[in-house]
């Protein structure tokens, strides 16, 4: 039932920006998704689920969003910086991807356990997010090594490729530090820019 799976994450994300995780009520969301409180927990299994899945959702859409990036440029600087600018994006506009990406949840957001838990759930999607959830270090790596398959291509030598790797690195540390005290006039894109100029150099 991946079209309601869709609406119901859809309708707990809108309450969650209007309310506290705490006061958002499985029968709220079900009403908003259009579907029965039993779909929902069907989907879900509980309001643990719930948020579980929610915040892998909004995992994955981050991630998907770090792909395009790397693939809109051909210019290796301009994948990193824009790489940098979408991670600091995300984090301002989705206030999950920044407790995600920083570590810090508010007592306004659900906040899973990044560990594993027990699933007893049908449904794969569900099952998925039952796994691990990726902490700030996590994110940290899989962006690196996101980026650093995608610019070094076949037959770069392991130099070059460990080179490669810490340029991407410094370039998602500038990002989150971006999220966590925002920059200035020229922003991410400057800092990034001159960062790597200067590693370059």
């Amino acid at each position: 039932m991946p079209a309601a799976r869709e609406s119901l994450l859809d309708a707990a994300y809108t309450a969650l920006v209007r309310r506290p995780w705490s006061a958002v009520r499985m029968v709220d969301v079900a009403a908003a998704a259009g579907v029965s409180r039993q779909t929902l927990y069907n989907e879900f299994g509980s309001k643990d689920g719930l948020a579980r899945a929610l915040v892998r959702r909004e995992a994955d859409g981050y991630l998907a969003g770090v792909d395009r990036a790397l693939a809109g440029h051909s210019d290796l600087c301009d994948r990193l910086t824009a790489t940098a600018e979408w991670t600091a994006s995300a984090a301002r506009d989705n206030v999950l991807v920044h407790a995600m990406l920083t570590g810090c949840w508010s007592e306004r957001l659900p906040a899973p356990v990044l560990t594993a838990v027990p699933s007893t759930s049908v449904v794969p999607a569900q099952r998925r997010a039952d796994g691990p959830l990726p902490s700030p270090g996590d994110f940290v790596a899989l962006v690196r090594d996101r980026a650093a398959t995608l610019l070094a291509g076949p037959g770069t030598p392991k130099s070059d490729t460990a080179e490669l790797a810490r340029s991407c690195e410094l370039a998602v540390r500038l990002a989150l530090s971006c999220v966590a005290a925002p920059p200035g006039e020229g922003g991410v894109a400057d800092l990034v820019r001159s960062a790597l100029h200067r590693q370059a150099g």
